[in-house]
C-alpha cells in the first residue's frame, strides 16, 4: 500500500483557515497539483507543461 502524497499549501494561500489554495505533491518521479476546495480532483503535468504553467504565471504577474 502507498502512503498517501504530502501536499504543501501555496506560500501565496494567505493561512488562517483559507480553503482556496492552490497544493502541491511531489512523487518520485511526479508532480501533482489540486485545489485545496476540490482535493479529489488531482492535475498531474509532464514536466514541460508544469514549466510552461509556471512561465504563464511569472509573465502575468
Amino acid at each position: 500500500m502507498s502512503s498517501p502524497l504530502p501536499w504543501q499549501k501555496s506560500s501565496f494561500s494567505g493561512g488562517g483557515g483559507d480553503t482556496d489554495c492552490l497544493e502541491i505533491a511531489t512523487g518520485p518521479t511526479t508532480l501533482h497539483l489540486r485545489e485545496s476546495d476540490h482535493p479529489t480532483t488531482v492535475l498531474s503535468p509532464s514536466p514541460s507543461a508544469f514549466r510552461a504553467l509556471l512561465a504563464t504565471v511569472k509573465e502575468t504577474a
